[in-house]
């Protein structure tokens, strides 16, 4: 896990290795272990490396191999490096290092850039072929990893985080209008390639660039699953699902323990964290380091849920970290949360996951979590009304379920200068829902969720808050194998027992019935869902400044209304409207510091 950066320049002028400089300096919590650099002329990169794998120098980055005439950057993890590695030093390569860095090295040049089909794991990586000049970018099929591109005439700068694009200066930092829409509608998911920024982009999921030494670009999705009944499983049994879902997630929970420094889980105490340790346990993994985190209540909320991770750890005898932070620590995180986003995100569990990334980073490098589950089997609310839906309708039933706000209500809160005369997240999700594929509505739906929601909203928030404290998280809900598997399964076995029904009774093996049978749970901060006192002033101070008014991003009457009633207005899933505003402002006064 690391933060990887990079220019490439086809007008004729070498790379500029103070900007790569600077972009490899912002990505410091990334990578907190060492950085390097490297350049080829009209391409440089740049890297912050964090150990996890060959902890030695061998495994530094940039890594240049002379013999093939490759450098690499890359950022992520391949699980099943050993055995590709095994299969390459069969055929003749010699390795310098045991990093699976390298594996990715010497895969590219035995399959070139289609190398990614072998890889397990998540991964965002550039190579520049020093021969033919050629780079090649990629990243992982669910979007773990990310890769940011700023593009202007004759040249193209990448970097694992918005920041970093922005230190090295010359991005256009308009607003983009679409991407507004999508936050302020699409439940604050910006899909890719949008970014706020107009001048930003991100590489889509299973994307692989390929860039001429002329600057001409072609992409390739490699990867696309496929949200329809397999016929090879039409005869299966319930029982048949449940078996094989846990064996294909059991190999997804072994693959991720693979690394040269100790591994914890994040243990929420829900189902799809407690399935990970009882895996783990059952693979014969004893004094497992767990770590739990709870918040004073407010506003009548409970802000933890110790009882049920409690009896989690108790039950398969792990070395549990129970982190409580008080009230005091909460409101002081949020500006540091948000400064450490590279886009905007609402939820308010991004503070919970700064502060235990802060905390579990002082023990471990490495945890798995049980984040992707409910995308992958049908665990949230939204699914069910989808249900009896007819496949043509499902656009309208799933904008009626997810989506904050319709048209009509974003152009209430934009400045008029900010809005779109279309509904730009109605029409993006109607084209998705629309693509060949997806047999019923919950699959269309499952299928988008996967594919973009999650991309960038849970994976994106858990990435973006534990490479803040230097902290690599992996998630094995989100196998690509175990994905296609889900991915086929009928959706009536996922709605069962109010959703994730195939992986509840799976679980009945291996879990306590206290935590399958509960009532769903979240990541509780109910002292951000209820703003007052210095959180609210301070959003009210984000909203009301000089930055604020000069930006004019906001109509002022919506700012005045939902101030006069902080905690009244709410989106479709509960969300607080002030808080939506308040954060997106606060992000683009963070990211102009």
């Amino acid at each position: 896990m690391c933060g990887i950066c990079g220019e490439i320049r086809w007008d004729g002028e070498p790379a500029d290795v103070g900007a790569v400089s600077k972009m490899t300096c912002a990505m410091t919590s990334r990578g907190p272990d060492g950085q390097g650099l490297v350049a080829h002329g009209r391409v440089a990169f740049g890297h912050r490396r964090l150990s996890i794998i060959d902890l030695s120098s061998r495994g530094s980055q940039p890594m240049v191999d002379s013999d093939l005439a490759l450098t690499l950057v890359f950022n992520g993890c391949i699980y099943n490096y050993q055995e590709l590695r095994k299969e390459l030093q069969g055929a003749g390569y010699r390795f310098f290092s045991t990093a699976d860095s390298e594996v990715v090295l010497k895969a590219f040049h035995k399959w070139g850039p289609r190398c990614v089909d072998r890889f397990k794991g998540m991964f965002a990586f550039a190579i520049v072929d020093q021969d033919t000049g050629v780079v090649t970018l990629a990243r992982d099929r669910l979007g773990i990893k990310p890769l940011y591109l700023a593009e202007t005439p004759g040249r193209l700068r990448f970097a694992s985080n918005v920041r970093a694009l922005l230190n090295a200066g010359d991005v256009d930092t308009q607003l983009d209008r679409y991407a507004l829409h999508h936050y302020m509608s699409f439940h604050a998911v910006v899909p890719a390639p949008r970014t706020i920024y107009r001048g930003v982009r991100k590489l889509p999921p299973a994307t692989i660039r390929v860039i001429e030494p002329d600057g001409k670009q072609t992409d390739t999705v490699y990867w696309r699953p496929e949200f329809c009944r397999d016929p090879a499983r039409a005869s299966w049994s319930v029982r048949d699902w449940e078996s094989a879902l846990m064996d294909s997630l059991r190999a997804a929970v072994a693959r991720r323990m693979v690394a040269d420094v100790p591994v914890g889980v994040l243990l929420s105490g829900g189902i799809d964290s407690s399935v990970v340790v009882a895996l783990l346990a059952e693979q014969g993994q004893h004094g497992l380091a767990t770590f739990s985190i709870g918040f004073d209540s407010a506003g009548g909320e409970s802000g933890d849920e110790y009882f049920y991770s409690d009896l989690i750890a108790k039950t398969f005898d792990t070395d549990h970290h129970k982190i409580h932070i008080d009230s005091s620590r909460l409101v002081p995180a949020v500006p540091k949360t948000i400064a450490a986003m590279s886009e905007p995100m609402v939820s308010h569990d991004c503070v919970a996951f700064y502060l235990l990334s802060e905390e579990v980073s002082k023990s471990v490098k490495v945890v798995q979590s049980g984040q992707g589950a409910d995308e992958i089997l049908a665990g949230y609310g939204w699914y069910p009304p989808l249900a009896n839906v007819a496949r043509e309708q499902t656009t309208d039933a799933y904008a009626k379920v997810f989506f904050d706000r319709s048209h009509s209500d974003v152009l209430e809160i934009f400045s008029p200068e900010y809005n779109l005369d279309v509904d730009a997240s109605f029409e993006f999700a109607a084209a998705h829902h629309a693509a060949p594929g997806a047999d019923t509505a919950v699959d269309a739906a499952l299928r988008l969720d996967t594919q973009v929601m999650l991309v960038d909203d849970p994976v994106k928030r858990v990435d973006t808050m534990t490479m803040a404290w230097g902290l690599e998280a992996r998630v094995p809900f989100l196998d690509h194998e175990f994905v296609e598997l889900a991915a086929t399964c009928p959706p009536d076995l996922k709605l069962a027992s109010n959703g994730k029904g195939v992986l509840k009774d799976a679980s009945r093996a291996v879990l306590p019935a206290e935590v399958i049978d509960r009532t769903k749970g979240y990541f509780p901060v109910p002292g951000i869902r209820h703003l007052h006192g210095e959180l609210l002033d301070m959003v009210r101070d984000a909203l009301t400044n000089d930055a604020a008014r000069s930006r004019g991003l906001y109509r002022p009457e919506t700012v005045d209304a939902l101030l006069a009633a902080p905690n009244k207005t709410r989106t479709t899933l509960d969300g607080n409207t002030l808080w939506q505003l308040g954060v997106l402002e606060m992000w683009l006064q963070s990211m102009a510091g």
